[in-house]
């Protein structure tokens, strides 16, 4: 990419600029894991992760994935949409990321779905620390993942600036659909 970060490792600078040991994150779509491993070691022995997947093969991948890096002690498995986050999370939480699309290596049928996506990002700025970030990755080379970028896009585009930062990034010149991050934070 040269200068630019590619959209996953700049989600991951968001992050990491904001999430201190003790923190709270959530991992909205946990997938392989490897996204609830990184919140896990940026939130360290006194923090917390909640990762969240609809799949049990993905619950069980982050599972592994923890294991093997001795961090399963500091995060919380939930085999549920992230669209229920509010019914798991007590307090404020410092980081939310989100993966969009279908498990790596999974059954590419199941995916996130737009209506459900936008719930989970609206109650995760509900529970968002003050200086805290939301990260949304989106993956525009299937059906849904064009429906969940069109219902993201114009409903947290409108936003009010007095109370909320969106920012969009995005490589416009790249051939296949290359994913997409939204950013959110409170102002």
């Amino acid at each position: 990419m040269g200068a630019f970060y590619r959209v996953l490792d700049f989600a991951k600078y968001l992050v990491q600029n904001v999430v201190e040991p003790g923190d709270v994150a959530v991992d909205a779509t946990a997938g392989n894991g490897n996204d609830t491993l990184f919140l896990a070691e940026l939130v360290g022995r006194r923090g917390s992760v909640y990762a969240f997947d609809v799949q049990e093969e993905a619950i069980n991948r982050t599972r592994e994935k923890l294991l093997e890096n001795r961090l399963l002690d500091r995060v919380k498995l939930v085999c549920d949409g992230h669209q229920n986050l509010k019914n798991y999370l007590e307090g404020k939480v410092k980081a939310v990321k989100f993966n969009l699309g279908y498990l790596p290596g999974g059954d590419h049928s199941i995916t996130t779905e737009a209506e459900k996506t936008l719930q989970a990002v609206y109650q995760a700025l509900n529970c968002l620390e003050d200086g805290g970030v939301i990260t949304v990755v989106i993956y525009t080379g299937h059906s849904e993942g064009k429906k969940e970028k069109e219902l993201i896009m114009r409903e947290l585009g409108q936003l009010p600036q007095e109370n909320y930062a969106v920012l969009s990034y995005r490589f416009v010149n790249q051939l296949h659909s290359p994913p997409e991050l939204l950013a959110l934070s409170l102002v």
